[in-house]
Protein backbone atom coordinates (compact mmCIF):
# COMPACT_ATOMS: atom_id res chain seq x y z
CA UNK A 1 0.00 0.00 0.00
CA UNK A 2 1.18 3.51 -0.78
CA UNK A 3 2.60 5.76 1.91
CA UNK A 4 0.75 8.74 0.39
CA UNK A 5 -2.24 9.36 -1.79
CA UNK A 6 -4.16 12.26 -3.24
CA UNK A 7 -5.87 14.49 -0.64
CA UNK A 8 -9.37 13.40 0.31
CA UNK A 9 -8.90 9.77 -0.76
CA UNK A 10 -8.12 7.11 1.85
CA UNK A 11 -5.22 4.75 1.15
CA UNK A 12 -7.73 1.88 0.86
CA UNK A 13 -9.85 3.75 -1.67
CA UNK A 14 -6.73 4.81 -3.57
CA UNK A 15 -5.65 1.17 -3.79
CA UNK A 16 -9.11 0.10 -4.99
CA UNK A 17 -9.23 2.80 -7.69
CA UNK A 18 -5.63 2.05 -8.69
CA UNK A 19 -6.44 -1.64 -9.12
CA UNK A 20 -9.32 -0.76 -11.44
CA UNK A 21 -7.12 1.70 -13.33
CA UNK A 22 -4.33 -0.87 -13.67
CA UNK A 23 -6.67 -3.26 -15.45
CA UNK A 24 -7.81 -0.44 -17.74
CA UNK A 25 -4.17 0.61 -18.33
CA UNK A 26 -3.34 -2.91 -19.48
CA UNK A 27 -6.46 -2.95 -21.66
CA UNK A 28 -5.49 0.39 -23.23
CA UNK A 29 -1.94 -0.83 -23.87
CA UNK A 30 -3.36 -3.94 -25.51
CA UNK A 31 -5.86 -1.89 -27.54
CA UNK A 32 -3.14 0.41 -28.84
CA UNK A 33 -1.08 -2.60 -29.93
CA UNK A 34 -4.12 -4.21 -31.54
CA UNK A 35 -4.95 -1.03 -33.44
CA UNK A 36 -1.37 -0.75 -34.69
CA UNK A 37 -1.43 -4.42 -35.70
CA UNK A 38 -4.60 -3.78 -37.74
CA UNK A 39 -3.00 -0.67 -39.25
CA UNK A 40 -0.08 -2.78 -40.48
CA UNK A 41 -2.17 -5.75 -41.69
CA UNK A 42 -5.23 -4.26 -43.37
CA UNK A 43 -5.40 -4.70 -47.16
CA UNK A 44 -7.83 -4.32 -50.05
CA UNK A 45 -10.50 -1.87 -51.07
CA UNK A 46 -10.53 1.29 -48.93
CA UNK A 47 -7.11 0.35 -47.55
CA UNK A 48 -5.71 3.89 -47.34
CA UNK A 49 -8.79 5.40 -45.72
CA UNK A 50 -8.89 2.77 -42.98
CA UNK A 51 -5.10 2.67 -42.63
CA UNK A 52 -5.12 6.43 -42.01
CA UNK A 53 -8.27 6.33 -39.84
CA UNK A 54 -6.59 4.01 -37.36
CA UNK A 55 -3.45 6.08 -36.63
CA UNK A 56 -5.31 8.84 -34.73
CA UNK A 57 -7.01 6.12 -32.72
CA UNK A 58 -3.62 4.64 -31.84
CA UNK A 59 -2.30 8.03 -30.74
CA UNK A 60 -5.35 8.80 -28.63
CA UNK A 61 -5.36 5.40 -26.93
CA UNK A 62 -1.64 5.71 -26.12
CA UNK A 63 -2.37 9.09 -24.55
CA UNK A 64 -5.22 7.58 -22.54
CA UNK A 65 -2.85 4.92 -21.20
CA UNK A 66 -0.44 7.65 -20.12
CA UNK A 67 -3.25 9.52 -18.35
CA UNK A 68 -4.30 6.44 -16.40
CA UNK A 69 -0.70 5.55 -15.51
CA UNK A 70 -0.16 9.05 -14.16
CA UNK A 71 -3.45 8.85 -12.23
CA UNK A 72 -2.25 5.61 -10.61
CA UNK A 73 1.01 7.35 -9.66
CA UNK A 74 -1.00 10.27 -8.24
CA UNK A 75 -2.53 7.79 -5.79
CA UNK A 76 0.98 6.75 -4.72
CA UNK A 77 0.84 3.43 -6.53
CA UNK A 78 3.14 2.08 -9.24
CA UNK A 79 1.59 1.69 -12.71
CA UNK A 80 2.66 -1.42 -14.60
CA UNK A 81 3.07 -0.93 -18.34
CA UNK A 82 4.90 -4.08 -19.33
CA UNK A 83 3.85 -6.89 -21.65
CA UNK A 84 3.71 -9.13 -18.59
CA UNK A 85 1.24 -6.72 -16.96
CA UNK A 86 -1.01 -6.91 -20.00
CA UNK A 87 -0.94 -10.72 -19.85
CA UNK A 88 -1.54 -10.76 -16.08
CA UNK A 89 -4.46 -8.34 -16.26
CA UNK A 90 -5.97 -9.81 -19.44
CA UNK A 91 -9.52 -11.14 -19.23
CA UNK A 92 -10.00 -10.99 -23.01
CA UNK A 93 -8.68 -13.04 -25.91
CA UNK A 94 -5.74 -11.92 -28.00
CA UNK A 95 -6.53 -10.45 -31.42
CA UNK A 96 -6.12 -13.23 -33.97
CA UNK A 97 -6.44 -11.76 -37.47
CA UNK A 98 -3.28 -11.28 -39.49
CA UNK A 99 -3.11 -9.86 -43.00
CA UNK A 100 -6.74 -9.57 -44.03
CA UNK A 101 -9.27 -7.38 -45.79
CA UNK A 102 -10.47 -4.01 -44.59
CA UNK A 103 -13.93 -5.41 -43.91
CA UNK A 104 -12.62 -8.42 -41.96
CA UNK A 105 -10.48 -6.26 -39.69
CA UNK A 106 -13.25 -3.73 -39.16
CA UNK A 107 -15.66 -6.54 -38.33
CA UNK A 108 -13.28 -7.92 -35.72
CA UNK A 109 -12.48 -4.41 -34.44
CA UNK A 110 -16.20 -3.82 -33.92
CA UNK A 111 -16.21 -6.61 -31.32
CA UNK A 112 -12.95 -5.38 -29.79
CA UNK A 113 -14.55 -1.97 -29.22
CA UNK A 114 -17.75 -3.52 -27.84
CA UNK A 115 -15.73 -5.39 -25.21
CA UNK A 116 -13.42 -2.51 -24.45
CA UNK A 117 -16.15 0.12 -24.10
CA UNK A 118 -18.27 -2.19 -21.95
CA UNK A 119 -15.31 -2.75 -19.62
CA UNK A 120 -14.53 0.98 -19.47
CA UNK A 121 -18.17 1.65 -18.54
CA UNK A 122 -17.90 -0.99 -15.79
CA UNK A 123 -14.81 0.81 -14.47
CA UNK A 124 -16.75 4.11 -14.45
CA UNK A 125 -19.36 2.47 -12.20
CA UNK A 126 -16.66 0.96 -10.00
CA UNK A 127 -14.81 4.21 -9.27
CA UNK A 128 -17.70 6.67 -9.45
CA UNK A 129 -18.65 6.87 -5.79
CA UNK A 130 -15.05 6.68 -4.60
CA UNK A 131 -13.40 9.24 -6.87
CA UNK A 132 -15.38 11.48 -9.22
CA UNK A 133 -12.16 12.85 -10.74
CA UNK A 134 -11.14 9.40 -11.98
CA UNK A 135 -14.75 8.79 -13.03
CA UNK A 136 -14.61 11.97 -15.14
CA UNK A 137 -11.36 10.87 -16.81
CA UNK A 138 -12.89 7.51 -17.74
CA UNK A 139 -16.11 9.13 -18.97
CA UNK A 140 -14.16 11.43 -21.30
CA UNK A 141 -12.13 8.53 -22.65
CA UNK A 142 -15.24 6.44 -23.21
CA UNK A 143 -16.95 9.22 -25.17
CA UNK A 144 -14.06 9.41 -27.65
CA UNK A 145 -13.75 5.64 -27.91
CA UNK A 146 -17.47 5.41 -28.65
CA UNK A 147 -16.95 7.93 -31.46
CA UNK A 148 -14.14 5.80 -32.94
CA UNK A 149 -16.39 2.77 -32.60
CA UNK A 150 -18.99 4.64 -34.63
CA UNK A 151 -16.35 5.31 -37.31
CA UNK A 152 -15.68 1.56 -37.49
CA UNK A 153 -19.37 0.66 -37.55
CA UNK A 154 -20.07 3.15 -40.34
CA UNK A 155 -18.06 0.81 -42.59
CA UNK A 156 -20.10 -2.20 -41.47
CA UNK A 157 -23.57 -0.71 -41.69
CA UNK A 158 -25.91 -1.01 -44.65
CA UNK A 159 -28.45 1.59 -45.78
CA UNK A 160 -31.13 0.15 -43.44
CA UNK A 161 -28.88 0.51 -40.39
CA UNK A 162 -28.06 -3.19 -40.03
CA UNK A 163 -24.52 -4.18 -39.06
CA UNK A 164 -22.83 -6.96 -40.97
CA UNK A 165 -21.45 -8.16 -37.63
CA UNK A 166 -24.85 -8.44 -35.92
CA UNK A 167 -24.99 -11.47 -33.64
CA UNK A 168 -21.28 -12.28 -33.92
CA UNK A 169 -19.80 -13.62 -30.70
CA UNK A 170 -16.13 -13.78 -31.67
CA UNK A 171 -13.73 -11.67 -33.65
CA UNK A 172 -13.31 -14.48 -36.20
CA UNK A 173 -17.07 -14.76 -36.65
CA UNK A 174 -17.42 -10.96 -36.98
CA UNK A 175 -14.60 -10.92 -39.55
CA UNK A 176 -16.29 -13.70 -41.55
CA UNK A 177 -19.65 -11.92 -41.48
CA UNK A 178 -18.09 -8.61 -42.52
CA UNK A 179 -16.17 -10.02 -45.51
Amino acid sequence: MATFTTPGISPEDAAAVSNTLQERLSALNDLHLTLKHIHWNVVGTNFIGVHEMIDPQVDLVRGYADTLAERIATFGESPRGTANAIEKDRSWDDYTLGRDSVQAHLGALDLVYVGFITSHRDAIKSVGEIDPVTEDILIGQTAELEKFHWFVRAHLENYTGQLSTAGATSEAQAADQAR
